[in-house]
């Protein structure tokens, strides 16, 4: 039996098999809300044959997007826009469905990527005044974001606090917060970006603060049915920034508080970053941090191989893989993989007779 397409068990939530379809930002969205493209791009998701989908970063309040054609979930509308697309897409598919809930500080007021992804200035149509731990910018020419004051600290926890809610009463499955990247959690995280004085400032254990005060936040606010995770980034790949030891330290402290699951990639913090990119760089990571939980640790980065991914599972690196590009590149990975490896998907029965395999098909 593979061990790639064994269960996983997430808190309450079982997984059929451990690949993972991960947040990929989509820039389609109207003002926060969901589209017809998110409708077509979740449902092709969704008949994957993976364990569970994770849908896009999603903010947590309007200035929390990485660009204006980011996803929300922050009212009533951006509620009932991911409903509509949700409800076709269920109409077809019973995969576990997530939501990534985000919130870019100083990241923030972007271009779409393939606009070119550069910093709207305040000033410029699409753009806003962004906010972080600290008035530094990610880019020493970009523009300056406000400090955030406890007050705007008490609001963000609470935006990502009711945005959970909304997720629940979607029906969503698993909450994965938004850690890593270089977007507002990890800023906090790190002091490259954090460089603040007070109690969310300074010590590790005062800036992992505001992360621990969403989960217990989050934690409280929906049922026991939720599954809770955390993404982070494991290293920022820059001298003196956020290490893979805080990183450890701070996965015993989610496993602690409750979360249910970690899914680990790195970087994104800074410019600096020097990142020794190759296939399944990131796996390392998700190892040193499972070796010090209980709880799923989820692997990402640049997985591509039905083989490797079996053995990241089989050698015990990681409990689960998540898949990005490769899966937006080649939709059916799943199935492939299962067939490489002589086991079953399953699949819509309209797809059935795609099989070039004979029976038993990969497929069921």
């Amino acid at each position: 039996m593979s061990n790639l397409f064994s269960p996983l068990k997430l808190g309450k939530l079982v997984l059929t098999n451990r690949v993972i379809i991960a947040p990929m930002c989509q820039y389609s969205a109207e003002d926060g809300a969901a589209t017809d493209w998110h409708t077509i791009h979740l449902g092709r998701m969704a008949l994957s044959g993976a364990g569970m989908l994770i849908l896009e970063a999603t903010a947590v309040n309007p200035r929390g997007r990485i660009s204006y054609g980011d996803l929300g979930l922050w009212d009533d509308r951006t509620e009932r826009a991911l409903a509509k697309s949700l409800s076709a897409v269920r109409k077809y598919s019973s995969m576990p469905i997530g939501i990534q809930l985000a919130h870019a500080g100083r990241k923030a007021s972007t271009q779409k990527p393939w606009d070119g992804g550069q910093v709207i200035e305040p000033e410029q149509i699409n753009g806003w005044v962004t906010i972080a731990p600290s008035a530094l910018p990610f880019d020493n020419d970009g523009p300056i974001p406000d400090a955030a004051t406890l007050e705007e600290i008490d609001g963000i926890v609470n935006d990502f606090i009711e945005s959970a809610k909304r997720a629940e009463r979607l029906g969503i499955d698993a909450i994965e917060l938004h850690a890593a990247h270089g977007y507002l959690l990890h800023q906090f995280l790190s002091p490259i970006a954090n460089q603040r004085s007070d109690q969310y400032g300074g010590s590790l254990e005062n800036r992992m603060r505001l992360l621990l005060e969403i989960v217990d936040g989050v934690k409280a606010a929906v049922s026991d049915q939720i599954t809770l995770g955390v993404r982070i980034s494991a290293t920022d790949w820059v001298a003196d920034g956020w290490d893979l030891d805080e990183s450890r330290t701070l996965a015993t402290v989610l496993q602690a508080r409750g979360c249910q699951f970690i899914h680990v990639s790195t970087a994104g913090l800074s410019p600096l970053q020097e990142i020794p990119v190759a296939p399944g760089f990131q796996v390392p990571f998700a190892t040193a941090i499972k070796q010090v939980v209980e709880i799923p640790v989820i692997a990402v980065g640049l997985i591509t191989d039905a083989q490797e991914a079996e053995n990241i599972i089989a050698s015990d690196q990681a409990d689960a893989v998540a898949l990005a590009r490769a899966i937006l590149y080649s939709p059916h990975w799943v199935w492939h993989a299962a067939a490489e490896l002589g086991e079953q998907v399953t699949a819509p029965p309209q797809y059935l007779r795609s099989s070039p395999h004979g029976t038993p098909s990969p497929i069921k």
